[in-house]
């Protein structure tokens, strides 16, 4: 299935009761239709459980599931208790617990935003839990609205943490609560998946039409509603004197009412599968199906319109008159002295960029957080031999714009933060900075300093997440692609010799480049050459390495080799008239990474791989090898290969060549069945044995 891409945004927002223009990408959710006059009803009432609720048979094909949403009913519309006009989200969800594994989920988290002296308010909390007895009774238990607890996430969000009480295997769970919001540009999100599945999740809202919304759906599930619909909304609101009025400005003269339209929107998932974690992923919030609103402007009556939307120059500009980013990079001076002379020293831009980058991280380590946002002054950090990510890759901007070279900095979001849109310039999308140099004639070369094991212009594999964006002195700026270069590169080349016994000894000569050398080496820098090539052995049934040698461990622009010998004795002692091996079983892949059977996102590597073991194989004088079928397999759009080998380059030889190539990045939902049976077939041609006959007395 595609990513489904559903955008709404207002059409001529200039004028009040602009429609919304829906755009829909293909292959994916309901057409926007006319909401009907009557009001849809209510997909769940607060109280009133219903028989099917408790039904076994229900819950079937869910039956791996520790529970279940039966229903998340949410909406969002404006109004204006006590005169002020505010945004009020209600909610309530019915949840069945099957095994206990689910009581987790009558614990329930509600985020209140705050900032300033204002708050989000919670209000009118309940819940229940029901359970049918034997008899068929249905019993239930009150939750005690005062038995919640506070929590703080950040400087602008706390958590209001409750459990429901009572719970136990086949309990139905329901709660609902209020949320009011002065916050307009912080309208309620709505995710329609969980870790659970999802029977039916229905979000309505009512947004006033001077009040004008970006709308996003994200997801990889279909819409089974998408109605949109014109209503009204009454509206009283204090009135309060103006500055003008002396020492009574501020104060209420009375009250207004208004009558608005209003854009009214109804969606609505059905049978969300529960949200799993596959192998190659960024975040969660990268894939479930949610609806995001972003506000891009204001018109209210007799009034101009007020754009609110940003561009990249006003976000360029703000972050270079920033304390902890644009100023930090000016207040360089301390850098000067041990900088400039590296000008004359490396007059190749690259090579410049390369030695300035050495120096920084012998001067400064990372800290392991990430931050788009210094923690303090540079030369803080540079003489605390310590810092952030922002702390350590905006003094190597610093210390390279010292050192003469053309740098900016350039904004990304890492494969744990999640992806950036780049339809709006959101500074929230961004939680790092890198140095992208300019080298005339050649391609930009992106730098990082918080990886020793990384040579220049190779981003740690956090950062590896499509795209990042240019903050230049002026203008725009620029999105940059983030797919590396340099591919994921393991290559084994074997040699084995096999006698009448079985048993098996040879030499290996293992190179990992690219990013599989920073895998290496960081396992290498974990674990110590002893522990490394004892867990290596301890892989493979009965290997004995008497001896080994690393090499180019520290030369990280270099594969790391490893140089091994090792023995493999028979398990059947003495000489046979057929022997069976699978000699390349050992060297490849342990099992396929794609267990499932069906996957509805993307499989996000980060990088282009490449995986080859070339094998000879000496067989025992006097035996030959029946040679298997050879195997060329093509993914689809250019997407790689798989090319498996046999020949006899001598007699009494045996080579075998597997080689696995992965040319994209980044492969669809749509191309994950072609991969997944790429490497089913792989790991059968690498596990399949060799004949080996004898031919003579």
């Amino acid at each position: 299935m595609l990513h489904t891409m559903v955008y709404l945004s207002w059409k001529n927002c200039r004028r009040a009761g602009a429609a919304l223009l829906l755009a829909l990408a293909a292959g994916g959710a309901a057409a926007q239709t006319l909401m009907p006059r009557t009001p849809a009803p209510l997909p769940v009432r607060f109280g009133e459980p219903e028989a099917k609720d408790f039904e076994a048979t229900n819950f079937v094909a869910d039956s791996g599931a520790a529970a279940v949403v039966l229903c998340d009913y949410g909406t969002a519309r404006f109004a204006s208790p006590s005169g002020e006009m505010s945004i009020i989200s209600e909610r309530t969800t019915r949840i069945k617990i099957l095994k206990k594994a689910g009581y987790d989920y009558a614990t329930v988290e509600i985020p209140l935003y705050h900032r300033d002296q204002q708050n989000e308010r919670l209000s009118n909390l309940r819940g229940f839990t029901y359970v049918r007895g034997a008899d068929g009774k249905i019993s239930k238990t009150k939750l005690d609205a005062n038995a919640t607890f506070e929590e703080k996430r950040t400087d602008n969000l706390k958590v209001r943490k409750f459990t429901l009480p009572g719970v136990q295997e086949g309990a139905v769970i329901e709660y609902a609560y209020t949320v009011t919001s002065t916050f307009f540009d912080n309208y309620q999100d709505w995710t329609f998946q969980r870790e659970i599945p999802t029977r039916w999740s229905e979000y309505r809202t009512s947004i006033p039409q001077v009040y004008k919304y970006k709308v996003l759906y994200q997801g990889y599930l279909p819409l089974a509603v998408n109605e949109m619909g014109i209503g009204t909304v009454s509206l009283l609101l204090n009135q309060k004197a103006d500055a003008g009025a002396g020492a009574g400005a501020g104060m209420g003269v009375g009250s207004v009412g208004l009558s608005i339209s209003t854009e009214q929107h109804r969606w609505v998932i059905r049978n969300a599968p529960a949200f799993r974690d596959e192998p190659y992923m960024t975040t969660a919030n990268d894939y479930l199906a949610r609806m995001t609103f972003e506000l891009a402007g204001i018109q209210m009556p007799e009034q101009e319109y007020r754009d609110l939307t940003d561009s990249w120059p006003k976000k360029n500009k703000a972050l270079l008159e920033n304390e902890s980013f644009g100023l930090v990079l000016k207040r360089d001076g301390f850098l000067e002295a041990t900088m400039r002379p590296l000008a004359a020293q490396y007059p190749a831009a690259a090579a410049r960029a390369a030695a300035v980058r050495e120096l920084v991280m012998r001067a400064v380590k990372y800290d392991g957080s990430n931050r788009l946002f210094a923690s303090g002054a540079l030369k803080k950090s540079y003489d605390l031999h310590r810092g952030t990510s922002a702390d350590v890759n905006l003094l190597l901007i610093a210390a390279l714009r010292q050192a003469g070279l053309a740098v900016q900095p350039l904004l990304l979001s890492t494969r744990g933060h999640g992806r950036v849109s780049e339809e709006y310039p959101l500074l929230e999308q961004f939680n790092y900075v890198v140095a992208l140099v300019e080298t005339p004639g050649q391609p930009d070369l992106l730098l990082d300093a918080t990886e020793p094991l990384l040579p220049a212009g190779m981003l740690p594999q956090r950062c590896l997440n499509q795209s990042g964006h240019t903050v230049p002195d002026t203008g725009e700026g620029r999105w940059v692609s983030l797919v590396p270069t340099p591919r994921y590169n393991h290559y084994q080349e074997v040699k084995l010799t096999l006698d009448a016994q079985g048993n098996l000894s040879g030499q290996v000569r293992d190179e990992h480049a690219g990013y599989a050398g920073l895998e290496a080496r960081e396992k290498l820098q974990q674990l110590g050459e002893k522990k490394y090539v004892t867990e290596l052995a301890g892989q493979h049934s009965g290997w004995e390495v008497p001896s080994y040698t690393f090499s180019q461990t520290s030369e990280v622009d270099k594969s790391l080799a490893l140089s091994y010998e090792f023995r493999q004795p028979s398990v059947s002692p003495g000489a046979a008239q057929e022997l069976y091996v699978n000699p390349l079983e050992a060297f490849g892949e342990r099992r396929n990474p794609f267990r499932h059977a069906q996957r509805f996102y993307p499989v996000d590597i980060g990088m282009m791989q490449q995986e080859i073991i070339s094998l000879t194989l000496t067989l025992p004088p006097g035996y030959a090898a029946e040679l298997p079928q050879p195997v060329t397999l093509a993914l689809p759009n250019q997407g790689g290969r798989y090319v498996y080998a046999a020949s006899s380059p001598t007699p009494g030889t045996v080579r075998l060549l597997s080689r696995l190539t992965l040319d994209k990045p980044v492969y669809s939902a749509d191309e994950y069945h072609a991969l997944r049976e790429l490497y089913r077939q792989m790991l059968a041609k690498q596990a399949e044995a060799l004949v080996i006959k004898k031919t003579g007395s």
